[in-house]
């Protein structure tokens, strides 16, 4: 145990040396920072100027024409440097089929067709568009939404309801109240409060991805590198394989809580500054930690039977890929994982092992509901994971650690772990 905590120790403070890790953890909350400031100062800001787009438009039933253009005009008088062109598209029953024309010649750049028997409620508005830029997509609904203003318009009066006496009935202020413990302890949630809410069990998730995935690099790295320079051999005759990828594996895994530990402050510190509420539960910590160091060891013995066979970082890249692929799928399908926390999506990938520290964090940040039978049966099949990890890697790492040219094939890789 001895010579474990002192390679652990020894590979703590060789990395916490370098200048390019330093430069790493310290340039993340930098810029975690820069980009909260920078975009709360855009939201602000109004949009840039563009060139003027044209949209063609074919009032069908002739009614509601002019109605179109006052609610052009009113858009472009506030808001100069994004004009929106009307341009009438007439031809009748062809009219269809010329502004189909000038959109695929470049006479316009949108095309809308009101039917006339929209008004009845059977019809459609129509938008017609021909190889649109991403750039003109928010032009594209704001003209939308002047038609069905336009629409609802003329619905009411076919209908005689009075358009002010509709909007005054549809406008209903909401204020969110959260209450506290006591009587007289309450606060408004505005927007930006309910979406950091909606955030921080991606954020857990996410420093438990980014601290597995840097320092799992490092592990992979830093064998690779030694075994490279043959410098493995030297230590190896003063300890054993396993006691020095295990010391390694500690090591890095410190590594690993400290930068977590780091950006965690910063992102509260961050949200504080910027008057957003970060309510955090105390047992999410604890359970953070927990499945961070199970993990960890997990991929970190993954990674150290790899980085043992491989003999450059090249060729272990296709190795890895499998586990960095199944690690995406919860940070992709984070957003229904939240919504549905104990749903049977969330609970089957709990139980897969490379995801089970992902999954968990989200889940426990999201609910207080998270059975506690599903707590433990994960840490407990998390345990036996690690276990057998560390028992594979270690028989990968004791045969493939001193071989050199080329990388053993999988039918060697199951015999190693088969023999005695």
């Amino acid at each position: 145990m001895r010579k474990i905590l002192t390679i652990a120790a020894c590979e703590f403070g060789e990395m916490i040396k370098t200048k390019t890790f330093l430069i790493s953890v310290l340039i993340t909350p930098v810029i975690m920072i820069g980009i909260m400031f920078f975009t709360t100062r855009l939201m602000k800001r109004p949009a840039g100027p563009r060139p003027p787009l044209v949209i063609g438009v074919t009032d069908s039933s002739g009614q509601v024409t002019e109605a179109i253009k006052k609610q052009f005009d009113d858009y472009n008088q506030s808001n100069p440097s994004r004009q929106i062109v009307y341009r009438a598209v007439e031809g009748g029953e062809q009219a269809e089929e010329a502004g189909k024309t000038q959109l695929r010649s470049g006479a316009i750049h949108g095309y809308i067709l009101v039917e006339e028997s929209v008004f009845s409620g059977g019809g459609k508005v129509r938008l017609f568009t021909y190889k649109p830029k991403p750039s003109d997509t928010d032009i594209f609904f704001t003209a939308e939404n002047m038609i069905r203003g336009v629409v609802i318009d003329q619905r009411c009066r076919t209908q005689n309801i009075d358009p002010k006496l509709l909007n005054q009935i549809r406008s209903v202020p909401i204020e969110r109240i959260e209450i506290g413990e006591t009587a007289d302890t309450q606060k408004v949630q505005n927007e930006a409060n309910m979406v950091t809410r909606m955030m921080i069990p991606f954020f857990f998730m996410f420093m438990i991805y980014m601290g597995i995935m840097i320092s799992g690099q490092h592990i992979l790295s830093s064998i690779i590198e030694e075994k490279s320079s043959r410098i493995i051999e030297m230590m190896l005759s003063a300890v054993s394989p396993f006691e020095m990828m295990a010391g390694k594996i500690l090591g890095l895994s410190g590594i690993g809580l400290a930068v977590m530990g780091l950006w965690a402050g910063t992102a509260y510190g961050t949200a504080q500054w910027q008057g957003l509420t970060v309510d955090v539960r105390g047992m999410i910590g604890v359970y953070l930690l927990i499945y961070y160091i199970l993990g960890f060891v997990l991929f970190g013995a993954v990674m150290a039977g790899i980085g043992s066979i491989c003999n450059t970082l090249k060729e272990s890249q296709s190795l890895m890929m499998p586990m960095v692929m199944l690690c995406i799928l919860p940070m992709i399908s984070w957003f229904n994982l939240v919504q549905s926390p104990n749903g049977l999506f969330a609970r089957v990938l709990s139980f897969i092992p490379p995801v089970t520290p992902l999954v968990m964090v989200l889940r426990l940040s999201a609910t207080t509901d998270v059975p506690k039978m599903d707590v433990v049966l994960s840490v407990a099949l998390l345990g036996v994971s690690v276990l057998a990890a560390i028992w594979a890697a270690g028989k990968i790492f004791k045969t493939g650690i001193l071989m050199y040219g080329k990388r053993p094939s999988l039918r060697e890789v199951f015999y190693w772990l088969l023999r005695r």
